[in-house]
């Protein structure tokens, strides 16, 4: 039993362990980035893992010459592209399965909406799902279902990638250095998870009271 618990406390906390894991490791953390990145943006039964602090906590141990600041960059970027893709494409064989027989919650119309809705504004929502966690690892699979053009998503799947990993990686990597990030470090990850996290609860909010 501890030895589970022992377990997804690291896997639900792998940010707050990477220092430790690249010190004692090395070259094994590589694979351990890109299977949680991975998994976060390509499994919907993930969406658990952490993304945004991970990606800040690799650019910080890239930054203290743990890691290698480019291989970095290159891991993550493929690990989110390749979540996505493959997310979109269990979506898009899963859907006509789920919608080939009506039932009182499960009606064609509401494919045909979701249809319309992403070819409208389904690159936008790709785009910003990136920063938004959860959101982030459902927004693929249902622009699936919907059947949104593949490479449209592609397009949109590659821009919001390089923006989201470059972005908060080297983030991690040039403020990593800084005395109060190394001294502060803990506070700093819970208040980028808690900030990623606040559209997700207006949302909640805002929807509860309407």
């Amino acid at each position: 039993m501890e030895l589970a618990q022992s377990f997804f406390d690291i896997l639900l906390h792998v940010d707050r362990y990477l220092q430790t894991f690249a010190t004692e490791y090395g070259a094994v953390v590589y694979l351990v980035l890109f299977a949680v990145v991975f998994c976060e943006t390509g499994l919907v039964v993930t969406p658990f893992l952490p993304g945004d602090s991970l990606l800040f906590a690799a650019g910080v141990c890239a930054g203290s010459g743990l890691l290698s600041f480019p291989l970095v960059l290159l891991l993550l970027l493929l690990a989110g592209i390749l979540g996505d893709a493959v997310n979109f494409f269990i979506g898009r064989h899963v859907g006509p399965v789920i919608f080939a027989k009506e039932t009182r919650f499960i009606k064609k119309r509401y494919l045909l909406e979701a249809h319309a809705f992403y070819e409208r504004h389904g690159g936008k929502a790709i785009l910003f799902a990136r920063f938004i966690p959860i959101v982030r690892t459902f927004a693929p699979f249902v622009a699936g279902i919907a059947l949104m053009r593949p490479y449209a998503f592609f397009f949109y799947n590659c821009l919001g990638c390089v923006l989201w990993v470059a972005g908060l990686t080297s983030a991690g990597y040039f403020l990593g250095s800084l005395p109060f990030v190394r001294t502060h470090f803990s506070l700093i990850v819970y208040t980028i998870i808690a900030v990623s996290l606040l559209p997700v609860v207006l949302g909640a909010v805002c929807r509860k009271k309407s």
